[in-house]
């Protein structure tokens, strides 16, 4: 998922911090003690989950929402909407029984027939979803995607309301890790219809089926509340009343409010997490997600890939994770995060490095530069470098800025540092020549990267492309996936292909130092998917 940059987290920014309305017991009858204050640093963008992309929507959607699955701690598989799961030999088809006292926050059931509805909307050409690539490998989806088949042809059948059956036309080796992702959550059709374009973009043009309801978003305020939900199947379990988050892009000020009681958990920055490295209440909580750069291939300064190999090479990774962000971030080793999957023994990580692609060599980078001038008949190149405008943002472009200029001859960069929704908005049209990107993985498996960077895919927004990478992949998802080690090789692969051409430039695998008060229990963190689960949180 989409990433800002915060100080970082899975996006960075993912978190923030918590005010906290009193001390309070653990019981969930104190509900005016039960109450969170949550410092958020970018903007919520969107609660249309065929339509979210982000690690905010998503972790809003993950907490006033829910699908089959829940995901629990180090992301284990918990019923939700399902009660039961059968599995056909081939697994080929799976069934679902679903719970018969699950509601809308209206008060209408949740029903079969609700899923049906969602899915085929997200694959639905006409909605412009983003993420409905991640339904392929469901029978008929990658061709309604690809407009060639209707929606209702997709292998998803409401038998009554109660029995929801899934038909695949390859095997998923984590299709139930998909189940527990907001993207295939329901959707209430009344609500869709009722709201028409206005659906998700407020929290009043919504209902809810999770743990809580969206309240008090406009759209466009940078304030909301997370409300507990007294439909919600489970309630008696649900222990926070409230989680009041608000929009601070200033870990500073966030950091002095918790020093001054008024916080219970804050993002630390660099100075602030040297200050408290010994203090008993620092959690360092490293995600899934790695920052990299977009070249857009779509310019012919970019298409060379020379250019591109001087300008990963000048960058001292090493001196930017520990000066610059200095949270526990390390340097990454190529796309795909450290610890996100192994094999054998194996982590995906290791096995795929590609030690050019993320290393420091400034001779190199200048012969190389000066190459790649020649070849375009030019002696210097002027370009920009976008970011968000959070603090980490701000320190990162005129980090790389420097390293650039001060390295390679003729080479002139400006820095260019929006809002959250600015920034996804420009990568997206293809608007700017270098981007700090950033992804966290939807779920714990390679191709939760990898498949970003098809030659088709939404995503890809610098527009790289190579056939073998794009044979490789599709490969993973058909011939070699119910083949583990082949499948795997696969993979690993094309993330050597991708490295090899520079086709992005990973810079570090996000971490995030973060204090935490001893009285807030209960927060489910996980480094992939959506990342905050506050089903079970409470104040102790």
């Amino acid at each position: 998922m989409k990433l800002n940059k915060f100080a970082k987290l899975g996006a960075v920014a993912v978190l923030s911090a918590v005010f906290l309305a009193a001390c309070g017991s653990k019981s969930a009858s104190s509900s005016s003690k039960q109450v969170l204050n949550w410092d958020e640093n970018a903007e919520l963008p969107t609660i249309d989950l065929s339509k979210a992309t982000d690690r905010v929507s998503f972790d809003t959607l993950n907490n006033t929402n829910e699908g089959l699955y829940r995901l629990g701690k180090d992301s284990k598989v918990e019923p939700g909407i399902a009660t039961k799961t059968t599995v056909s030999n081939n697994g080929m088809k799976y069934t679902f029984t679903l719970r018969k006292n699950a509601k809308w926050s209206n008060g209408d059931k949740v029903t079969a027939k609700d899923f049906v509805y969602s899915w085929q909307r997200t694959v639905k050409p006409s909605t412009g979803s983003q993420y409905a690539y991640l339904f392929s490998g469901i029978q008929n989806a990658d061709d309604i995607t690809a407009g060639k088949k209707d929606a209702s042809t997709l292998g998803v059948k409401a038998e009554g309301n109660y029995k929801l059956v899934v038909t695949l036309e390859k095997k998923l080796p984590y299709f139930k890790l998909l189940m527990g992702f907001p993207s295939f959550y329901p959707q209430s059709q009344k609500a869709v219809e009722k709201y028409g374009s206005k659906y998700g973009t407020a929290s009043k043009y919504m209902v809810y089926n999770g743990p809580y309801e969206l309240t008090k978003w406009t759209g466009t305020n940078l304030s909301w509340t997370l409300k507990k939900n007294n439909d919600y199947w489970d309630k008696k379990n649900v222990k926070l009343s409230a989680i009041n988050y608000k929009v601070n892009k200033s870990n500073t000020t966030a950091y002095n409010l918790y020093q001054s009681g008024k916080l219970d958990m804050t993002y630390l920055n660099a100075e602030q997490a040297k200050q408290m490295s010994n203090s008993k209440e620092l959690v360092t909580r490293r995600g899934s997600s790695t920052f990299y750069l977009e070249y857009n291939q779509t310019k012919k300064e970019f298409q060379n890939k020379k250019i591109r190999q001087a300008i990963s090479l000048v960058i001292d990774r090493k001196q930017y994770v520990n000066k610059v962000l200095g949270d526990g971030s390390t340097v990454a080793k190529g796309l795909v995060a450290s610890g996100l999957a192994k094999h054998n023994g194996k982590d995906f990580a290791d096995e795929a490095v590609v030690k050019d692609a993320t290393s420091t060599d400034t001779a190199k980078a200048k012969k190389l530069w000066n190459e790649g001038l020649k070849e375009l008949g030019v002696k210097e190149l002027s370009f920009s470098i976008l970011s968000d405008d959070t603090d980490a943002g701000n320190k990162t472009t005129p980090f790389l800025q420097s390293q650039i200029e001060e390295s390679l001859p003729g080479a002139k960069v400006s820095v260019t540092n929006v809002p959250f929704k600015t920034r996804l908005d420009r990568s997206e049209k293809g608007n700017f020549d270098v981007v700090v990107s950033a992804w966290g993985a939807d779920f714990a498996d390679p191709i939760s990267f990898l498949d970003l960077f098809t030659s088709d895919n939404s995503y890809n927004n610098g527009n790289w492309k190579n056939t073998e990478y794009d044979k490789l992949i599709e490969a993973s998802k058909t011939t070699d996936a119910g083949n583990t080690t082949k499948r795997w090789n696969d993979l690993v692969q094309a993330e050597k292909i991708l490295m090899q051409d520079q086709g992005i430039s990973p810079i570090y695998q996000q971490a995030q130092a973060t204090l935490v008060k001893s009285k807030v229990k209960g927060v489910i963190y996980n480094s992939s998917g959506a990342n905050y689960n506050f089903k079970d949180a409470y104040i102790k």
